[in-house]
């Protein structure tokens, strides 16, 4: 090639909860939506909006020679419900505009998690890439970095070259795998597109089972697609899925990606492995403790789940059925009150999600005690109770942050208007913009550093499923790490949700689920008719 590569570098990133409130293009907005230059500025900030994985693939194609990046438009919202159809289908005429002003491409970056819904399509990540493709033809490369959490469809892997998943959880690997399709795709606009093969299976895993950490079972399988063979094979993701989106797109999928003319090598390799996860779908158990246990091991000071004493050590409660990381409110207070009516002490709770209570503390002040009313004109979502308790404002902050682990690591933050409220022996950190614990930073602005032995934190309540793990390692071992079984949108227990457009049979929902791969009549998961 004469000329440096034109790359065009898009993204949608949503991940959609079916039972959430919708998502708004205000949201988006607020976490990040530019476009053309002033995507450009983005992309060369030094703490940009962007996700790690846009920022790793700007500096794979940077040290890897010269090039033309086309910022065309990025959109990024917090986890919630599907997003306003309106505003979703002017996205995509808007980008469809810009690749038609733009010119020539030699090649296409995608950032998507890939578990999008709107209020009327319930693929808009499958048709946002068959436009691209549309737009640049069959001969240009287009690689996407997806989410761990993608709920994958032939409509997806039908438009792509390549596709890239996150190998961690909590998602430690973002710029990694951004710099990964930065040198995939240079590889392919050398040689031409590559083959992306889908196999999907019946398999459900919830949020808690996905966990990859030595020894789990997800861990184990991602240690045998890294080792896969074949150099013909440059990728095989194996995405678990989120199933509260309640599509047929749901379902554990593995996709291999091979070089342009191997679609055979990566057949075989999605085919195998995803024989691997089927043969291993009962190892992934959900074990969640009771509130009433969680709590009581809270005020011992924190014991492990066998009982043994270990009053000198700290706990963790995740209560993950709130986790805004998943589209919950974030703003349930079951844990909280069960706390305080059972006399916790050296309780840190973060982040609760309340507006209006955070307002208040920023007009009364530092130091100000006053009757704090959590949720007040609750409404909508059954499991959000109005709670009262005397509280006293400990420490305000603007809510900006600057990511240093994890998911945001790099990235600039808001949690807006923030508060530090001390109920008792529990301190409470109230925030404007839902978001989970995922973090330290989140923590620090406020004045709390949970790894100081002088925080006074002995029990550490999140609003997370998983990510919180990154922003709390080495704050207690895993085994005082616990998931709590609360209410909330995000219960990671699939029977007790209304999920009525999955295609079942599916495991564990229906345990005598099979997986007919090697049916010749097979129909795709995400395909209605399978069933």
């Amino acid at each position: 090639m004469s000329h440096p590569p034109r790359i065009g570098l898009v993204g949608f990133f949503l991940e959609a909860n079916r039972f959430s409130p919708v998502t708004t293009g205000e949201m988006f907005a607020r976490a990040c939506d530019c476009a053309g230059d002033a995507l450009l500025s983005e992309l060369r900030a030094l703490a940009p909006r962007l996700l790690p994985d846009t920022q790793g693939f700007v500096e794979g194609m940077d040290t890897s020679g010269p090039w033309e990046p086309v910022p065309l438009r990025m959109a990024l919202a917090y986890p919630g419900g599907p997003a306003d159809h309106g505003w979703w289908q002017r996205f995509l005429s808007d980008v469809e505009t810009r690749f038609q002003e733009a010119g020539r491409f030699d090649g296409v970056f995608i950032s998507s998690h890939g578990a999008a819904l709107t209020t009327e399509e319930d693929d808009p990540d499958g048709v946002l890439f068959e436009s691209i493709r549309r737009c640049v033809g069959l001969s240009v490369p287009v690689v996407a970095v997806f989410d761990l959490h993608t709920n994958v469809s032939r409509r997806m892997t039908d438009a792509l070259s390549g596709f890239v998943a996150y190998r961690t959880n909590p998602h430690v690997d973002l710029r990694d795998r951004g710099l990964e399709a930065a040198a995939m795709l240079r590889r392919m606009v050398a040689q031409g597109p590559g083959e992306v093969v889908l196999q999907k299976l019946p398999f459900l895993p919830a949020s808690t089972e996905q966990l990859i950490a030595p020894g789990t079972p997800y861990a184990r399988l991602l240690e045998l697609a890294a080792a896969w063979p074949d150099p013909k094979v440059l990728n095989i993701s194996l995405c678990g899925g989120f199933p509260l989106a309640d599509s047929a797109k749901c379902g554990f999928a593995v996709v291999a990606t091979a070089v342009a003319g191997a679609r055979a090598a990566a057949e075989a390799a999605a085919k195998s492995l995803a024989t691997e996860v089927w043969q291993r779908r009962h190892e992934f158990v959900s074990r969640l403790t009771p509130l009433e246990e969680a709590v009581a091991m809270a005020v011992r000071g924190g014991c492990s789940v066998e009982g043994a004493n270990t009053a000198d050590g700290r706990l963790i409660l995740a209560d993950v059925a709130d986790n805004p990381g998943g589209g919950g409110g974030g703003n349930t207070t079951a844990l909280l009150q069960a706390l305080l009516e059972a006399g916790a002490n050296q309780v840190l709770l973060g982040v609760v999600t309340d507006p209006s209570l955070a307002e208040e503390a920023h007009q009364l002040g530092m130091g100000a005690v006053f009757n704090a009313r959590f949720n007040r004109g609750a409404s909508g979502d059954a499991h959000v109770r109005a709670f009262e308790h005397q509280a006293r404002v400990l420490a305000l902050s603007d809510g900006h942050f600057v990511g240093r682990r994890g998911l945001v690591q790099g990235s600039s933050q808001s949690m807006g208007p923030s508060a530090l409220l001390e109920l008792g022996g529990v301190r409470v950190v109230v925030i404007t913009h839902r978001q989970q614990l995922l973090d330290p930073a989140q923590l620090e602005i406020l004045g709390v550093d949970v790894d100081s032995p002088t925080s006074g934190v002995q029990t550490l309540v999140v609003k997370s499923r998983g990510h919180f793990r990154a922003a709390s390692e080495g704050f207690a071992p895993a085994s005082r790490i616990i998931e709590v079984d609360g209410p909330g949108l995000t219960t990671p227990v699939l029977s007790r949700l209304s999920l009525t457009r999955i295609p079942r049979p599916a495991f564990p929902l229906d345990p005598d689920a099979v997986w007919p791969a090697l049916s010749p009549s097979l129909q795709p998961l995400d395909d209605p008719s399978w069933t």
